[in-house]
């Protein structure tokens, strides 16, 4: 049974800060890939940011220069999503999503977080 819950939603004022935390918990042999998507009202989900293993990061142009992901050296199974100048555009549920291959499996599997929410208010 593998578990991935997000943390650090919230309400916040334009140009404001947030910190989403998310850890991924269970029977885990090894986490790959970690990432942060969003899904705004009315829209499809999205992709924000993506770390690999070996901490290379991708960032979607909308957030670039503006959030930051990053994963715990100590705690490889935490990734952070630090998001500046926050805009109301910024507004949707954000998910947390991890490739990683649970233990009694030769397989990558991708699961993915129940979300948080962030509200971005003008």
């Amino acid at each position: 049974q593998v578990e991935l819950v997000e943390f650090g939603g919230g309400l916040v004022q334009a140009g404001g800060s947030l910190r989403l935390s998310c850890e991924a918990s269970g029977s885990i042999f090894k986490i790959n890939g970690m990432g942060w998507y969003r899904q705004a009202p009315g829209k499809q989900r999205e992709l924000v940011a993506l770390i690999s293993s070996g901490g290379s990061t991708n960032y979607a142009d909308s957030v670039k220069g503006r959030f930051t992901i990053s994963r715990d050296n100590a705690k490889k199974n935490m990734v952070y999503l630090q998001m500046n100048s926050l805009k109301p555009e910024d507004t949707a549920v954000y998910y947390c999503n991890a490739d990683l291959i649970p233990y009694g499996s030769s397989w990558n599997i991708e699961y993915w977080g129940k979300g948080t929410l962030v509200t971005v208010s003008s």
